[in-house]
């Protein structure tokens, strides 16, 4: 089986044992309270899912990711993983000591083992991972709205968060390599989107399975833009999409916790490392991969790949063309694959779909399959009921 990034598979979450010695500690501990996305990160270096890391990033892998897409060591990593905090915070806290985390509700979810206190320049960051400075693309917003000073060191989580939503579908990088393993997969084809599943990816994936032992679908159900369809719904389709049209045996479907950044190529690079943390030899990635707006130049996601040797990333890309159906193919297929004219084919915008799924109008299965679509179309109706629209 393909190794974790780095060789080792990071496990930072307290044993049974260790969180009686720490259970009267915990309460005199100082404190930060921590953003929804702050405890998802929390969550996913605990469960190995961020690996090599072992906690939030020190000031020189800071530094390191940011210029060279790699940490102090060398090793290939290109999203800075940090926690930041308000100047005043700050004022607290002493180096070497054990800072208790807390969720949005106020209960404790981990530890941080205080190593270092540092600066950083917001706009550096901005511009470094997202390409741009704009407070409009939602990354660059998320960094320019938290705190000015960064806290590294290694972290413990107290336990697994419940996902209750997902439960049956929460698995670890631990559990995920062991059902691969299992079922005696040697190879495993990642996948992601933050979008509803439609006959595009279910081509892109069912190629896939043509040639390699298994598919992992992992879509992610952390943040994402406003406007994005809510995880809940998404993962509705993947169930009716797998129970119809895929074969079962040679499919998992998981959640991934983790926040959408929107930083397009190194995003791209990133997701691919974290599903080799999953147990993936292979990771799809398409033309504008964690993309938003026109931020990022078409196939830049794809392009990135090509900066470093394949042994560095231990994982291999498959790159593929924004899929459609061609009415003269009379099937699925790219510009890789198709002869004709543009006006022979159907593809549908995300914004030209959303407005048919508002319209209680079902697009054309040539694009979607209907059980999908229906899914679609009620959970609008109940966003409008929830809403009051």
């Amino acid at each position: 089986m393909i190794e974790p990034h780095g060789g080792k598979l990071i496990n930072r979450i307290v044993s049974e044992q260790e969180k009686k010695r720490l259970k009267d500690k915990i309460f005199v501990m100082k404190s930060i309270k921590l953003n929804r996305r702050q405890v998802s990160d929390l969550e996913m270096i605990a469960i190995g899912a961020f690996s090599p890391l072992e906690g939030f990033m020190g000031k020189n892998d800071y530094e390191n990711v940011l210029h060279n897409m790699r940490l102090s060591n060398n090793l290939v990593w290109p999203i800075p993983i940090t926690l930041a905090v308000d100047k005043d915070q700050v004022k607290r806290f002493e180096i070497g000591e054990d800072i208790s985390l807390l969720d949005e509700f106020g209960k404790v979810v981990g530890i941080l083992h205080l190593k270092e206190v540092y600066s950083y320049d917001k706009e550096l960051e901005a511009e470094k991972i997202y390409r741009t400075k704009d407070e409009k693309h939602p990354g660059v917003k998320a960094v320019y709205s938290q705190g000015d000073t960064l806290l590294g060191g290694e972290v413990t989580l107290l336990e697994k968060p419940k996902h209750i939503e997902f439960n049956k579908y929460y698995l670890t990088p631990q559990e995920t390599r062991n059902i691969f393993k299992e079922r005696g997969w040697k190879t495993v084809v990642g996948f992601q989107t933050r979008n509803p599943i439609h006959r595009a990816h279910e081509y892109i994936q069912k190629c896939a399975l043509e040639i390699y032992d298994g598919l992992f679908l992992h879509p992610i159900v952390g943040e994402t833009k406003s406007d994005d369809i809510p995880a809940e719904i998404r993962m509705r389709c993947y169930e009716v999409l797998i129970e119809n049209y895929y074969p079962k045996e040679r499919v998992v479907l998981s959640i991934n916790p983790a926040y959408m950044r929107y930083a397009g190529p190194r995003e791209a690079i990133f997701h691919a490392i974290v599903r080799k943390n999953y147990g993936c030899t292979h990771f799809i990635v398409g033309r504008d991969h964690a993309g938003v707006g026109n931020y990022y130049g078409p196939y830049d996601a794809q392009k990135i790949f090509l900066e470093f040797k394949p042994e560095e990333l231990g994982i291999i890309p498959l790159f593929f063309e924004n899929a459609f159906y061609c009415k003269k193919c009379s099937s699925m297929a790219t510009l890789k694959t198709c002869p004709h004219s543009k006006e022979e084919w159907i593809f549908l915008s995300g914004t030209k779909v959303r407005e048919m799924l508002q319209g209680e109008e079902i697009p054309p299965l040539e694009f979607t399959r209907p059980e999908v679509a229906k899914i679609l179309i009620e959970g609008i109706k109940q966003k409008r009921v929830d809403y009051n629209i």
